[in-house]
């Protein structure tokens, strides 16, 4: 599955938005990419999922892990194609944790995995999480990386699509500028 196929799949569900976009890391952007809309769709979840777990069946993950909210069906799918267990971290008190009983052991083999990486902090929170439980980090994986820069994760990251979106900070925003209305379509508030 090329690019052009997974960006047509984007347009398809209308995924793909235009406007003035507050971003969970806090900076502002003209475009986002609303995994949500495709990932409610389970033919295309299942089809771009399948696709993320192909990248790392050498690595033999037993749990695949992902930040609520985005990454909560890209692991029960990835999770599917790799035919081992799926779990996800929340936020309690503005941190990631693992609750409903979920949990890693140092016998795991954990591969983290998210719908957008754009700074990587909510994925980096979920390493940490598994880290300090002692458990082997063995890959991070997205569907799309809009991140404009290598991220070090300490692991192997892959993604089935790489864009490159411009973003900016509140204060240097030529969307602010314009008095285009802010929207915050993320999970977090």
């Amino acid at each position: 599955m090329n690019k052009k196929n997974i960006l047509n799949i984007f347009n398809k569900t209308n995924a793909l938005l235009t406007g003035h976009f507050k971003l969970s890391s806090g900076l502002h952007s003209e475009k986002y990419l609303q995994c949500a809309l495709v990932l409610q769709y389970p033919k295309y979840a299942k089809l771009l999922c399948s696709e993320l777990a192909k990248k790392f069946e050498k690595e033999k993950p037993t749990v695949v892990a992902g930040p609520a909210l985005g990454g909560i069906i890209v692991s029960y799918e990835v999770a599917r194609a790799l035919k081992c267990r799926s779990i996800f971290a929340e936020r309690e008190e503005g941190r990631l944790t693992f609750r409903r009983n979920f949990s890693v052991d140092k016998s795991d083999r954990v591969l983290v995995v998210e719908d957008v990486v754009t700074t990587g902090l909510s994925t980096k929170e979920l390493i940490t999480l598994i880290k300090d439980a002692g458990t082997k980090l063995v890959g991070v994986g997205s569907i799309v990386d809009r991140s404009n820069s290598k991220i070090d994760f300490g692991a192997r990251f892959k993604s089935l699509i790489k864009i490159k979106i411009d973003t900016y900070s509140e204060n240097n925003c030529p969307l602010c500028k314009q008095d285009i209305p802010l929207v915050k379509p993320g999970s977090r508030k």
